[in-house]
């Protein structure tokens, strides 16, 4: 009795601890049909109640108390045992947790729950919010509970772990649980023990099908059984591990697979498939996008089963593993499995490109004969696999093996080769073979043989240290700067003109001509018979581009390329212009007649507009080849049909004359041959004398232009021979150019994996672009593609590209659909005579001439994101009807910006006529390749870009078809700068990239023609040079700058005004980045100045005078130097400006701050300069003067003297103080000759001079003013002045920038204060002697020379010369001492 008493006491301890609020809990477990009852205090915050079968009645106690109490409000974990519910008890535990708000989880260890009390505690997880986990372990709820759990945590929101163990809740249990799953996506944690292991499925099945990140763990103990892992799935590492599952689970699972993301790694080894598995799993593969490595290994897998799984393969663009060992299949399987991830042809893509990992074999796998054919082929073409495993196979003998290896030569992206446990891996002849692969193959990093007999007999040592070689890191060498180079062999001649001037008829002639001509000139029987055949062809093709190729009996190749004169294949001619250096000439045949059928003769200004055109398209493409042209074209004017004219029209001779005047125009910029040849066409002895020019002209070019390396001779005969074993093909793909590269060619080899492949890369682009500048092959780097077959290439292929006849199909907006244009593209390229001609689409297939087109820029895509998105061609489209032109939106809020981009040298240079229709593609791959293409449009005209941007509305025009200039408009709700900026970010550097070599310059349009949409022909006056504004702003002081106006000329036509005269403030046509430009260039260049003239000054007791002032109060110094010594507090100043600048007003205003207090110490220092020695003969002569040179009819200033200079005028200042300036109309004194002793006097002044005169520049001081055009460019005399060898010093270093200043002043440093004196003495004592040889020393004849007086100031005593103005002026503030 008394050990109970002792125990009630202890739970009434707990009553009373609960009653005073003594103790805080977080954590309460209770125990209940235990022998006693008592409470244990784990810890300060958790305790264990123990309550006996005669206390249960406490445990309801407790729970009421503990819900009415705070002991409880910080309560995280209730757990009980053994407790036997009833509804009241339940009833106090939901009080206990609404009370609570901090009670995450809830453990329930053998409890027994009635059907009340379940549905009961299912309605407190119903309104719960709190509770995050949940445990129910032997609890017996069984499939009831489980139903009546899950309807429960449908609405829950807040559980995220619920764990059951050993509650047998079945296969109806699990089934609610799954309907629980689909509804709640709050869970985190599943853990399930079940007797039974069909519970793992649809709970499995939902969790994979509704795509919840919930890690799952379901065990099972069957009949008694060791307890056993089905299957877990674990979201951090998206794997999922089936251990144990019957053959209908796996098909659920793979079912709910499909369409899962959350999945990464599936692996199913071990268990036991079919068939029926396979055929589901065929259509996971196919839906499914984020399963990335699958093990199926040991899962009895048969022929069938794998057939179905590469079927899978074949759409599948996501797995990247794959295993497949120790399964029971044959090569019929091996040979489907392998088939996705082969090719068959050259044309045919690999149908799988995600896969890179593959291992399958095994005892019961008999790969066989066919297996190994699959296995080869797979090899040798496919791309993408970089790990192949063939484990324990009994079935491949050492010479199959051998294959393998031999394969592997030409694969360039397996880097693992397993072989492990195979017997047939063994004898010396496999072992060469791989040591061979190794030589050529780098990239194999692993090759594992263990288990084999090679590895066995210990024979694959050699192997391993290939490998370890094969790993290493070859030296750099750059094997093309070594490479031996020669004399270019072959010439190409370029046939340019107008259509109808008979180019086809004089390349026969040409041809003809030239093997008449030669020793060779006997036919093989393969030229015999295309001599027969071409007529018959150019009979029934369309006319375009045709190339001959002929070589001499010197081995010299001369082909001619015979430009197509049709407008349709100009923009063709910019594809086909020789690069840099290429050896090439250029023929220009203009007909004497406009028709060949007619007698009407061409008048000299039509064949100059022809031949105009074809020399500003050889230089303009000359220039963008290359913009340091060394070598200038070749070009030789051609005039044809002259048997039909009279030789001595007069009209001939105009035509010559007029020739000759194009001649002297383009000297400089072509090589133009004199003679003019007069040739018919059609006849090969008129045509004998240019073939002979053509034949010698070539040798002469070849031997000018820059070598080639020899390896591309070498090289062609390699191309040459792989046409033959590939049955004539005209085209090669890049990858195929590797391999030979790889295979053939040891200096364009890669030797190591380590080897920079990038360099290797560059050095065979390298030689293809040598090639194609010679004019063996066509190469772009866009293309993917080497050209063997040039003529094929442009007469064939893109020249019927570009004649395609789609604007009956291209009805939607001028967009075509692509099996539209696939089908125009068989139409055109098909052979038209049975036997004889094309081969395109033997070669390449129609998708591969849309992407060439694509990539060439000569076509669109409607929309990037659609592989059948609709096409447009912009060379195709005609010129629209004249319709009136205005923008989309009108308000007065909308801002109205226009740029003009024109070429420099428009004379001899233009935007050639493929350059727009490049743009319009280039512009809208940009723009839809952008993050602001949603939000885009996109049209086009002949001559017009249409675009909006973000409320942006731009009109980019072309000046016509043979345009030397662009117009940008642009319309915009936004402000100027947001409008500017996207023009200089987007669309012209896409212009200036397309035009490389060609210089454009920018103009500002005047806003009114863009708001208007001026015609152009009136917008030609409209428009103010970029910088020549910016110049503007900076030649006035800051005070004006803001509100600097730019005036317009007015614009009439046939006495209609059709532009008014007007102004716009520079404000509103600079952007704020323009006009910041502006401003810091202003402001960099005082900022140079002044820290050129920050010479540090030494104290110097003999001058104590010192200035006075209300914030500038330093030492005067004597000395020019001196003048910067209160500049550093400014300078100070101005840095804090700069930080503070928020916008251009604030810029402008520290600007503005800036120059003024310049201003006033530069005045109030050179005034003390002026008047600082009076004891030079009292101040007699002016202080201030500088010297003029007269050069046709205007003067100019002189920077700087040396001995020798003739015919100078000396001039003085007017020195009014803070007023310093030139005097007008001063007639000066004139300095015949400079000899060494005025030199050796004057130099140091004229330094200082031009300083002071920069910094005063600078700023806008009226020491400038009245120099006008008499100022130089400082900047070439300052350099001058550096680099003279009888001046030292920086005059005026800021007009040439920092690294001037910086050269220039470290000659300065450690100059003394004396030695700025003695200068300033000595120039003064020069100008003294020099004015009493000139009998000029009164003061009345300084005022006839000069027009200066002798003053003092009257509240200073200081005496200074001032001009007759300031005279009468300042009257009252000077009075006038005579000399």
């Amino acid at each position: 009795m008394a050990s109970n008493q002792n125990n009630l006491r202890d739970l009434q301890w707990l009553f009373q601890a609960i009653e005073f609020e003594s103790i805080s809990l977080q954590s309460i477990s209770f125990y209940l049909s235990q022998p006693n009852s008592n409470c244990f205090q784990e810890t300060e915050n958790s305790i264990n109640i123990n309550i006996s079968k005669e206390n249960l009645s406490y445990f309801s106690i407790l729970l009421k108390e503990l819900a009415t109490t705070k002991t409880t409000q910080s309560l995280q974990n209730l757990e009980f045992h053994r407790v036997e519910w009833e509804a009241q008890q339940l009833q106090n535990l939901k009080l206990l947790l609404e009370n609570n708000s901090k009670a995450k989880q809830i453990v329930f260890r053998r409890n027994r729950f009635g059907k009340e009390c379940l549905l009961e505690l299912s309605e407190i997880l119903k309104r719960n919010r709190v509770i995050r986990e949940i445990m129910l372990s032997e609890s017996g709820i069984g499939s009831i509970g489980a139903a009546i759990l899950a309807s429960a945590l449908k609405v829950n929101d807040s559980l995220e772990e619920l764990q059951i163990w050993e509650d047998s809740i079945g296969s109806k249990g699990a089934e609610e649980l799954s309907k629980m799953i689909e509804a709640n996506s709050s869970i985190k944690l599943l853990t399930i023990f079940d007797s039974d292991a069909i519970t793992a499925n649809p709970l499995i099945s939902a969790v994979l099908a509704r795509n919840r990140a919930m890690e799952v763990h379901i065990w099972s103990g069957e009949n008694g059984e060791k307890s056993s892992k089905i299957l877990e799935f674990v979201p951090e590492n998206n794997t999922l591990r089936i251990y144990r599952l019957d053959l209908s689970g796996c098909c659920r699972v793979a079912c709910a697979l499909g369409l899962n993301t959350t999945v990464k790694s599936l692996d199913l080894t071990g268990i036991r498939l079919k068939s029926r598995w396979a055929k589901e799993f065929r259509w996971v593969l196919e839906q499914n996008q984020s399963l990335k490595e699958v093990n199926l290994s040991k899962t009895c897998l048969k022929d069938k089963g794998i057939v179905y799984v590469a079927a899978g393969l074949f759409k599948n663009q996501k797995l990247e593993r794959l295993h497949l060992d120790g399964n029971w299949f044959s090569g019929v399987g091996v040979e489907h499995l392998l088939c996705p991830l082969s090719r068959f042809s050259s044309l045919q893509f690999q149908a799988n490109i995600t896969l890179k990992s593959v291992t399958f074999g095994g005892g019961r796998t008999k790969i066989g004969r066919d297996g190994l054919t699959a296995i080869v082929q797979m090899i040798t073409t496919n791309e993408s696999v970089t790990h192949l495993g063939i484990r324990d196979d009994q079935s491949l003998r050492a010479e199959d093996f051998i294959r393998i290896f031999r394969s592997l030569e030409k694969n360039a992206s397996l880097r693992q080769f397993s072989l492990q446990g195979c017997k047939g891996v063994d004898g010396e002849l496999l072992l060469q073979t791989i040591m061979d692969t190794l030589q050529i193959n780098p990239w194999i990093e692993a090759i594992d043989l263990a288990k084999t007999p090679l590895h066995i007999k210990g024979k694959t040592g050699a192997i391993y240290q290939k490998l370890g070689q094969n790993g290493k890191a070859e030296p750099e060498i750059d094997l093309l700067k070594d490479m031996p180079l020669t004399v270019p062999k072959s010439c190409r001649v370029f046939l340019c003109g107008q259509e109808y001037a008979g180019k086809s008829t004089l390349c026969n002639s040409i041809s003809q001509s030239f093997f008449s001509s030669s020793s060779s000139s006997k036919l093989s029987y393969v030229e015999h018979v295309k001599t027969l055949v071409q007529p018959v062809e150019q009979a029934v093709k369309p006319a375009g581009m045709r190339i001959k190729t002929f070589k001499d009996e010197e081995d010299t190749k001369i082909s001619i390329w015979n430009l197509a004169g049709q407008h349709e294949f100009y923009s063709l001619h910019d594809l086909m212009f020789p690069g840099h250096g290429s050896a090439s000439l250029f023929l220009i045949a203009s007909s004497l007649f406009r028709k060949p059928n007619n007698r009407e003769p061409k008048n000299p200004e039509e064949i100059e507009e022809d031949l105009n055109y074809w020399l500003r398209f050889i230089v303009s493409n000359s220039k963008r080849a290359s913009s340091q042209q060394f070598i200038l074209p070749n070009v030789t004017v051609v005039l044809t049909h002259f048997d039909k004219i009279n030789q001595s029209s007069r009209n001939l001779q105009n035509t010559v004359d007029l020739i000759q005047k194009l001649r002297d125009k383009f000297k400089g910029f072509v090589e133009f041959y004199p003679t003019v040849f007069t040739v018919d066409a059609r006849s090969s002895a008129s045509v004998s004398k240019l073939t002979n020019h053509v034949r010698q002209t070539s040798k002469t070019i070849l031997q000018r232009v820059p070598r080639v390396y020899e390896l591309c001779y070498d090289l062609i005969q390699t191309l040459s021979q792989w046409r033959s074993d590939n049955y004539n093909k005209p085209a090669m793909r890049w990858r195929e150019f590797d391999e030979i590269c790889q295979v053939k060619i040891p200096c364009l080899r890669v030797r190591s994996r380590l080897d920079n492949r990038e360099k290797v890369e560059m050095r065979r682009r390298a030689i293809a672009n040598c090639l194609h500048h010679i004019g063996e092959i066509i190469y772009f780097d866009e293309l993917g593609f080497l050209i063997l077959d040039c003529e094929w290439f442009c007469g064939e292929v893109v020249a019927q590209l570009l004649r395609l006849d789609v604007r009956k199909q291209s009805a939607n907006n001028g967009f075509i659909s692509r099996k539209e244009l696939e089908k125009i593209l068989k139409g055109n390229l098909q052979s038209q005579i049975p036997g004889v001609g094309s081969k395109v689409f033997e070669n390449l297939e129609v998708n591969d001439l849309v992407k060439m087109m694509l990539k060439l820029e000569l076509c669109y895509e409607q929309d990037p994101t659609d592989s059948n998105s609709p096409l447009l061609i912009p060379s195709i489209i005609e010129e629209g009807r004249g319709r009136p032109q205005r923008w989309q939106i009108s308000s007065p809020e909308c801002v109205y910006a226009g740029r003009h981009l024109e070429c420099d040298d428009s004379g001899h240079m233009f935007l050639t006529p493929g350059f727009f229709p490049r743009l319009q593609v280039h512009l809208h791959n940009k723009i839809m390749g952008s993050n602001n293409q949603h939000a885009a449009t996109y049209t086009l005209e002949k001559y017009l870009i249409s675009i909006t941007i973000n409320g942006v509305h731009i009109r980019v025009e072309l000046g016509g078809q043979l345009a030397h200039y662009i117009d940008i408009l642009a319309c915009s709700t936004k402000t100027l700068t947001d409008t500017l900026r996207l023009i200089q970010q987007l669309i012209v550097p896409s212009i200036h990239s397309l035009c490389q070599g060609v210089t454009l310059s920018e103009s500002i349009l005047r806003p009114e023609c863009v708001r208007n949409l001026t015609p152009p022909r009136f917008r030609k006056t409209q428009l103010v040079p970029l910088q020549q504004l910016k110049h503007a702003l900076l030649s006035v002081p800051a005070d004006a700058m803001y509100d600097y106006q730019h005036t317009w000329a007015p614009v009439s036509e046939s006495g209609r005004q059709v532009l008014g005269p007007g102004f716009d403030y520079a404000r509103d046509l600079l952007s704020d980045d323009d006009f910041r430009e502006v401003l810091h260039r202003r402001y960099h260049d005082l900022y140079h100045l002044a820290v050129e003239l920050q010479v540090s000054p030494e104290n110097n007791p003999d001058e104590p005078d010192r200035l006075t002032g209300d914030e500038f109060g330093t030492a005067v110094d004597p000395s020019i130097g001196g003048i910067a010594k209160g500049v550093e507090t400014v300078l100070q100043r101005l840095k804090i400006i700069e930080q503070e600048i928020r916008d251009l007003k604030q810029e402008i205003q520290g600007l503005r701050y800036y120059e003024h207090r310049l201003l006033v110490e530069l005045h109030r220092k050179v005034n003390y300069l002026v008047n600082y020695n009076v004891q030079i003969e009292e101040r007699k002569v002016p202080n201030l003067f500088y010297f003029v040179r007269t050069e046709n009819y205007s003067r100019k200033l002189v920077t700087n003297i040396i001995s020798g200079m003739t015919a100078l005028r000396l001039h003085m200042l007017c020195e009014f103080r803070r007023e310093i300036h030139v005097v007008e109309d001063q007639i000066g004194c004139e300095l015949m000759q400079v000899d060494n002793m005025a030199v050796k006097s004057l130099v140091p002044h004229m330094k200082k001079f031009m300083k002071l005169l920069t910094f005063a520049l600078k700023i806008g001081v009226h020491l400038a003013s009245g120099m006008g055009e008499m100022i130089p460019d400082l900047s070439r005399e300052v350099a001058h002045l550096v680099d003279s060898s009888a001046i030292y010093g920086a005059a005026g270093a800021a007009a040439i920038g920092a690294v001037g200043a910086a050269a220039v002043g470290n000659r300065n440093r450690g100059r003394s204060l004396g030695d700025d004196i003695q200068e300033q003495r000595t120039a003064q004592q020069w100008v003294v002697d020099f004015l009493r040889e000139q009998r000029c020393y009164s003061g009345k004849e300084i005022a006839e020379k000069f027009g200066l007086w002798r003053v003092r100031y009257r509240d200073s005593g200081q005496i200074a010369w001032i001009c007759r103005r300031h005279l009468i002026v300042r009257a009252n503030e000077i009075a006038e001492i005579p000399v």
